[in-house]
């Protein structure tokens, strides 16, 4: 017994140094979990702050969106547009990439978002996160509810050889036009009454709708923007006068500084051929030669004389008043919304002339209207 307990001198030291190793595992597995937990959690994190300023860079996209230089782009690859490195409001991060004109009317945004790290330039050493995301989004037109070449509350007096036409028809030149649809009424307005005298005619299927819906809001209140909001949104902002409007060049380019150039609807290869601003008139006002196209907003009444010709849609707080038509095939081509506040009577004299074109009026939207997300996965995680 004596030699066997001899023997074992020593077994708690070995007892206490194993154990004290188990311990030891223990406690530098727990800490390594945790480390890399915690470096998970952090990472996570970052990788949703970074989600985050991206999604915002898209959205703030969206909102500052420029239809008057985005929208009549060329479709990728021919074009893009770069977005600048931006940094949030709130410092969470930054955001930078490009957009893309997929078609007509869709458009791809493309965002790579930054936490504050990554933005900072540390990612390489083991900081920071970034996330890609794609953006589709299409021009979201405003409804404006032309249903005819000449809307108006009033009635309607036609002499001369004055003509409102609401067969849908291509303005002269313009090759990028669909097939005409059907056609439409050439004028629509509350009950009044439309007279014709001398060669004046209405075309249209049927020539002439009463439609008792029609109130003031129709002529303020549209699907997607009110009119205060649209001219909120001018391009261009005069006050009343007599004007003569044509297109205006710096160098090879369309010069959108010119108040008086409301781009090029009779040359198709001009660089103003693709310029459709939005026009606000804060009052009344004579359009003497020679053209323009886009978005017009009459607070006032509108006369408009010899050949001057527009392109577009033309929304008037007054009157319209027209006389002569010098050698062009029309006045207006597109839709006229006239409101006729004092209910007084339309004058359309002269070789005055007012054609249907949903061509215009596409056009003018496509270059006017804002951008929104598409309602069905409209976006998509990039890599």
């Amino acid at each position: 017994m004596k030699r066997i307990l001899r023997d074992e001198r020593g077994m708690a030291l070995a007892v206490a140094i194993f154990a004290l190793v188990i311990v030891g595992a223990l406690v530098a597995g727990a800490f390594f979990a945790g480390t890399q937990e915690q470096r998970v959690g952090e990472n996570q994190r970052r990788v949703f702050a970074s989600f985050g300023v991206a999604e915002a860079g898209a959205q703030e996209r969206v909102m500052s969106w420029r239809p008057d230089s985005m929208n009549k782009r060329p479709t990728y690859p021919a074009d893009s547009v770069v977005i600048p490195n931006t940094a949030t409001p709130n410092g969470t991060g930054s955001y930078g990439g490009s957009s893309y004109k997929l078609g007509s009317n869709l458009f791809l945004i493309d965002v790579t978002g930054r936490d504050r790290a990554s933005a900072a330039g540390v990612i390489a050493g083991g900081g920071g996160a970034r996330q890609r995301l794609g953006m589709i989004t299409r021009i979201a037109p405003i409804d404006f509810g032309i249903h005819a070449s000449l809307t108006t509350q009033g009635s309607t007096s036609l002499s001369g050889n004055a003509e409102v036409n609401g067969a849908d028809q291509n303005p002269t030149g313009w090759t990028s036009c669909d097939v005409p649809g059907p056609p439409q009424p050439g004028i629509r307005d509350q009950g009044g009454n439309v007279t014709e005298s001398g060669n004046g005619t209405v075309f249209g299927n049927p020539p002439v709708v009463n439609d008792p819906s029609i109130n003031n809001n129709t002529f303020t209140t549209f699907g997607g923007a009110t009119y205060a909001q649209l001219a909120a949104r001018a391009n261009i902002t005069l006050s009343g006068g007599t004007y003569k409007t044509n297109p205006a060049f710096n160098g090879a380019l369309c010069d959108h500084s010119n108040l008086l150039n409301w781009g090029d609807g009779l040359n198709a290869l001009s660089a103003c051929a693709e310029y459709f601003p939005i026009i606000h008139i804060a009052g009344s006002a004579t359009l003497n030669g020679d053209q323009g196209q886009g978005v017009l907003l009459v607070d006032g009444d509108l006369n408009v004389q010899g050949s001057y010709q527009f392109f577009g849609i033309v929304v008037i707080q007054g009157d319209l008043k027209t006389s002569g038509g010098g050698s062009t095939d029309a006045h207006f081509w597109g839709g006229v919304m006239a409101k006729n506040a004092d209910l007084s009577v339309q004058n359309l004299s002269g070789k005055a002339t007012l054609n249907y074109s949903s061509c215009s009026i596409l056009a003018a939207l496509q270059a006017t209207s804002p951008i929104s997300m598409m309602r069905s996965r409209g976006w998509v995680q990039l890599y």
